[in-house]
């Protein structure tokens, strides 16, 4: 680590990570600095967004964010090998080496006590060459990943490695860890000829209508009449069907059949009413001697489509005819399906199949015969909640480097071969660009030029409902490049205009240099700035945060915010277990921070999220060897113990009440 990059601190949680723009407009600019920035490199790009959504999760009090200029807010995690399926939102998979930006798949969030399913948007996917690992569940899923890789398990985020002690102490999986999800999907059916004939067979003799009649007609030799017709609402499987018969020779016509009507969709429909086309297709629907494996999976899928459904708890397909039930049932059996049949009274008894097992056996069906409708598939707001046995059996070091694939979404994970996977929320920009996350971070920056423009843009009234929007969350928005583009002074006036609320958190006094626009915001909307000042100890403040201000120049700056009618308050973050924790430390801090009329006070005891906990340890354990074994007791997670954060904030407070009088 460099002298200047010792420690780099994120204040908000990484659920907080704004989603960045997944593409810039065009490829970036290098310049060089000259002259005061001898040594920097900046990068120039066109962000094509530069309002970003917040993840859906966060516990902070804002949802959109804004950050002109990008370091690096932690390390990537490189995810799966490139077969790995993902559970896209059509109810289907794919390899995540062959997904972009702009994919559909299925995510997560936490509703109530349950995370539930979610569609999210794929905002990223990149590659890089790691160690690989193979993971293996006790109902035989392998994932082969890297070692930074994190899986959802009963107790909680879990890395693939880790160790119990020392730097690279962190949650990793164990024998005693059971991952979360259905477990290992089921392959997709080749579309063969056998396929696509059991398909047919299905949805025609499901919904189709199919005869020959005979009546006088005047002026024709004779009356025949041959007709085949297929009318459905779901037009997916209209076309399919329409597809496989073509590919039988059969050629139909497409058409309305019925129009929509009130809350009623419209019905579409393919028909034919040759001889020979009404003949082939009486053929093709024809039961077999010997149903193959693919006759089976193409019937299944197909008389789903027509006659099936799935609810939360339920998957069913339903007919009055025993032969068709006979098909379904024995297609069933044949793969394993678990299934009770059920009678419904009426006049025309109804018997409905039902497969039993859960979301697990609903989406290895879905898996397994592929039906044509994306509607009937979806597991949209379904809880994770599963009897599947995914227990570790196994980690392996595959001693191999392999490429790895991960992709970034806007809930920040993925279902990966049936259990939920995490995956860096914002890539850092650095790591998109080529750059690394070390050496790089503090020489490379990466400015978004446009972020003015692109600002100005989005707060157009119909497309903004005058939100507030937070700056600072991920890099300080008055860093050293500020004095040389001048783009957070830009978007501070593009707010102001609009009486746009709006929030600043930092550690560089070089806020005071728009101390007279803060001021006029100020006056026309909701305007808040909050220095982070995390210690007075000139010691630690040289040997944590060399490259920030003094913190007693920022206690002054927070008095002038103030004054000049600009609220402003302070965020005593990070508090360091062994450094800057001790009772007279912060009181220090809190005393001189209500002497200068801070409007608020609040503190946050260190978290060491991924990328960020190694640096950290990594410096400690050379700063401060004395203060691993604390360190060690207090992060077995990302966050110390409930009670220790209850303690500090708790002193902090009572400090709080003491110095103002309370």
């Amino acid at each position: 680590m460099g002298a200047r990059d010792r420690l780099r601190w994120t204040v908000v949680d990484e659920a907080a990570a704004p989603a960045q723009p997944t593409l810039f407009e065009e490829p970036p600019e290098r310049e060089i600095g000259v002259g005061e920035y001898r040594g920097l490199e900046f990068l120039h790009v066109r962000a094509k967004q530069i309002i970003n959504e917040v993840g859906p999760n966060s516990p902070v009090p804002f949802r959109y964010t804004i950050n002109a200029y990008r370091g690096c807010s932690h390390s990537c995690v490189y995810c799966a090998l490139g077969d790995t399926p993902v559970l896209m939102s059509n109810g289907r998979t794919k390899p995540i080496a062959e997904i972009r930006a702009g994919d559909r798949v299925y995510g997560t969030i936490r509703v109530g006590n349950y995370r539930r399913y979610v569609i999210t948007d794929v905002l990223d996917q990149w590659s890089a060459v790691r160690p690989a690992y193979r993971v293996t569940l006790e109902d035989g899923t392998k994932l082969v990943t890297s070692g930074d890789h994190r899986f959802l398990s009963n107790r909680g985020w879990k890395h693939v490695t880790g160790a119990e002690s020392g730097p690279l102490q962190r949650p990793h999986l164990t024998m005693n860890n059971k991952l979360m999800g259905t477990g290992q999907f089921a392959g997709a059916p080749p579309e063969d000829d056998e396929y696509r004939t059991g398909y047919l067979c299905g949805i025609v003799r499901g919904d189709g209508s199919l005869g020959h009649y005979s009546y006088p007609r005047p002026g024709r030799a004779h009356g025949d009449v041959h007709r085949f017709r297929l009318a459905l609402t779901d037009f997916e499987a209209l076309r399919r069907s329409r597809a496989y018969l073509d590919l039988h020779g059969v050629r139909t016509t497409e058409f309305v059949f019925k129009e929509a009507v009130g809350q009623h969709q419209a019905l579409g429909a393919i028909r034919t009413q040759a001889r020979a086309a009404v003949a082939a297709v009486e053929e093709i629907i024809e039961w077999p001697d010997a149903p193959s494996d693919q006759w089976r999976k193409g019937f299944l899928a197909g008389i789903f489509d027509a006659e099936g459904g799935r609810n939360d708890h339920a998957l069913r397909i339903s007919n009055t005819d025993p032969s068709i039930i006979e098909q379904i049932t024995s297609s069933l059996r044949c793969f394993n399906f678990r299934f009770v049949v059920e009678t419904v009274a009426r006049e025309k008894p109804m018997l409905v199949v039902r497969v039993v097992g859960g979301l697990r056996e609903h989406l290895r069906f879905f898996h397994t015969v592929d039906p044509a409708i994306t509607r009937k598939r979806t597991i949209d707001g379904v809880a994770i909640k599963s009897d599947a046995p995914l227990c570790v059996t196994s980690i392996e070091d595959l001693r191999i480097e392999l490429p790895m694939f991960d992709i970034t979404t806007g809930t920040g994970d993925f279902i990966a071969n049936g259990v939920v996977s995490h995956n860096c929320f914002a890539r850092p920009t650095h790591e998109y660009l080529n750059l690394n996350s070390g050496e790089d971070f503090e020489r490379v920056i990466v400015v978004k030029i446009n972020a003015v423009e692109r600002l100005r843009a989005e707060l157009a009234p119909r497309r903004w409902q005058g939100e507030h929007i937070a700056m600072g969350t991920n890099t300080d928005p008055y860093q050293r490049a500020e004095g040389k583009y001048h783009l957070t002074r830009g978007i501070i006036e593009v707010l102001n205009d609009a009486a746009n609320p709006f929030s600043i958190l930092t550690k560089n006094t070089l806020v005071l240099r728009d101390l007279d626009l803060l001021a006029e915001a100020a006056k026309r909307a909701d305007v808040q700035v909050n220095f982070s000042i995390g210690t007075l100890d000139e010691d630690v403040w040289r040997s944590t945060e060399p490259g920030t201000p003094h913190p007693r120049r920022r206690v002054e700056a927070v008095a002038r915010l103030n004054e000049a009618g600009v609220p402003c308050g302070v965020l005593i973050a990070p508090i360091l277990p062994g450094l800057s924790d001790r009772p007279d430390q912060l009181d220090e801090v809190v005393g001189a921070c209500a002497e200068a009329g801070a409007t608020s006070i609040s503190s946050v005891l260190l978290h060491l999220r991924p990328g960020v906990r190694e640096h950290y340890l990594g410096w400690l354990a050379e700063a401060r060897p004395d203060l691993m074994e604390q360190h060690a007791r207090l992060y077995r997670r990302s966050y110390a113990p409930s009670s220790e954060r209850a303690r500090v904030s708790e002193l902090v407070q009572d400090l709080i009440r003491r110095h103002r009088g309370a």
